[in-house]
C-alpha cells in the first residue's frame, strides 16, 4: 500500500490514465477521483521550471513566505580603481552573479599642472565636481505624484526615505570612516532574507562574494580619510510604478570623496570616485510581506575609480602617488568617471566581459 493509503501505486495511475486518453479498450470513460488527482499532479508537473534569480516576492495571500530576491545583480558590479596606467581585472568565480567585479583606474597625478594640483585646503582643484552640488544638496527630488499603490503624499514620502538611504550609505561621516551603516540598513526591508544575509556577511567578513563596497561608500580608517566636510555629486532620483503596484525609486549619483592619507605628514590629495546607482522597491504591505517604511532592494550597480583594484577588505582602498605603479597600460577600455552622459547599462553591458581599465582623469 502507498504512502497516502491508496492499494494501487502512483505508476500504476500514471500509465492507466494514458492508456484512458489514448482510447485503449477497456479504459474507463470517466476516471475516478483518485485518478482526476493523479492527472491534475501530472499536469501540474508539466509546467515550466521558476526562472533563476527572478525577484518573487511574496504575496499576502499565499501566507508569510519570507522574501527571496535574486538580487537582480548581474547587475551588481563594483568597479575598483588602481594606479596610473595598469590594473588587473577579474570576473565570475566563487562569486558568481553576486560579485562580478570591474576595475577602472586613473592616470597619474604628475600629468596635471600646478594649478591643477588638489590641496588640503581645495581637495577639488582640477576637478570637474568643483561646479558640482555639495553631498545632500544634489540629492533632488523630482515632485511625488500619485503612483500604483501610493497616494502623492505616500510617494514623496517614499522618495525621502530614498533620498536618506543615499545619503546615510554614501555621505554619512561615520560610515566614510568605516562604521557600521546601521540607519541606512534601517531602510531595507528586513523580510528580504537574501539581501539580509548578504549584509551580515558583507559587514562581519568581507570577501569577494559579500563585499559591502557594493552597497556604502566607506574608507579603511587605518589607510586614508576624507578630507574636509565636503563630498561633491551629481545624479538624478526618478520613480515608476514596479511589479504588484509597488513604487520603484532610482537613484543614479556620482560622488567623488577627496582623501588624505589616515596617518603621516603627507598633505597629497587623492580622489576616490564612485558612481552608484540603485533601485528600491515600494512595495504595497497589502501583497508583499514588507515591514513599514523600509523598501526592498530590487538591483544595485557601481562603477568605481581609485578605490583598490582586486579589493576584497571591505573598504576602499586609494591609491597615493609613492604607491602607483608606472608604466603598461590598463586592459579594459578607457572611462571618464566624471561622465554623466553615458548610461549605466552602456558602462556596464550585462555579458561582457569584466576588466580593469583606464580612467582619464581624477
Amino acid at each position: 500500500m502507498s504512502e497516502d493509503g491508496s492499494s494501487i501505486p502512483d505508476e500504476e495511475w500514471e500509465r492507466f490514465l494514458r492508456d484512458a486518453e489514448a482510447g485503449t479498450p477497456g479504459a474507463p470513460e470517466e476516471p475516478s477521483a483518485r485518478a482526476r488527482m493523479v492527472g491534475n499532479r501530472l499536469e501540474e508537473r508539466s509546467g515550466p521550471p521558476e526562472g533563476w534569480r527572478t525577484h518573487q516576492p511574496p504575496v499576502r495571500p499565499a501566507g508569510r513566505v519570507r522574501y527571496v530576491v535574486g538580487f537582480l545583480v548581474a547587475v551588481a558590479l563594483l568597479v575598483v580603481a588602481l594606479d596610473p596606467g595598469r590594473v588587473t581585472g577579474w570576473f565570475g568565480g566563487d562569486g558568481g552573479g553576486d560579485g562580478e567585479v570591474t576595475a577602472v583606474i586613473t592616470t597619474a597625478p604628475g600629468s596635471r599642472s600646478a594649478d591643477e594640483v588638489p590641496t588640503p585646503d581645495d581637495p577639488f582643484r582640477g576637478s570637474p565636481a568643483t561646479d558640482w552640488e555639495d553631498g545632500p544638496a544634489a540629492l533632488t527630488l523630482p515632485e511625488a505624484r500619485a503612483t500604483g499603490w501610493m497616494s502623492k503624499a505616500q510617494v514623496a514620502r517614499a522618495l525621502e526615505r530614498s533620498r536618506d538611504f543615499m545619503t546615510e550609505s554614501n555621505l554619512d561621516p561615520g560610515v566614510l570612516r568605516g562604521e557600521r551603516p546601521d540607519e541606512a540598513i534601517a531602510l531595507i526591508n528586513p523580510e528580504q532574507e537574501d539581501v539580509q544575509q548578504y549584509l551580515a556577511a558583507a559587514l562581519t567578513a568581507p570577501s569577494r562574494r559579500n563585499d559591502p563596497l557594493r552597497m556604502f561608500s566607506r574608507f579603511a580608517p587605518s589607510k586614508a580619510r576624507v578630507v574636509g566636510d565636503v563630498v561633491k555629486a551629481r545624479g538624478s532620483i526618478t520613480y515608476r510604478e514596479g511589479r504588484r503596484g509597488a513604487v520603484e525609486v532610482t537613484a543614479d549619483v556620482t560622488f567623488v570623496y577627496p582623501v588624505v592619507r589616515a596617518a603621516g605628514a603627507s598633505d597629497e590629495v587623492t580622489r576616490t570616485i564612485v558612481r552608484r546607482e540603485i533601485v528600491m522597491g515600494w512595495d504595497d504591505p497589502a501583497k508583499v510581506i514588507t515591514e513599514p517604511g523600509t523598501f526592498t532592494v530590487v538591483s544595485y550597480r557601481s562603477h568605481t575609480a581609485n578605490g583598490g583594484c582586486d579589493n576584497h577588505t571591505g573598504y576602499y582602498l586609494p591609491e597615493f602617488a609613492a604607491e602607483r605603479v608606472t608604466g603598461g597600460s590598463g586592459e579594459g577600455a578607457e572611462a571618464d568617471p566624471y561622465d554623466r552622459d553615458t548610461t549605466m547599462d552602456e558602462l556596464l553591458p550585462q555579458g561582457a566581459e569584466r576588466k580593469c581599465g583606464v580612467a582619464g582623469r581624477l
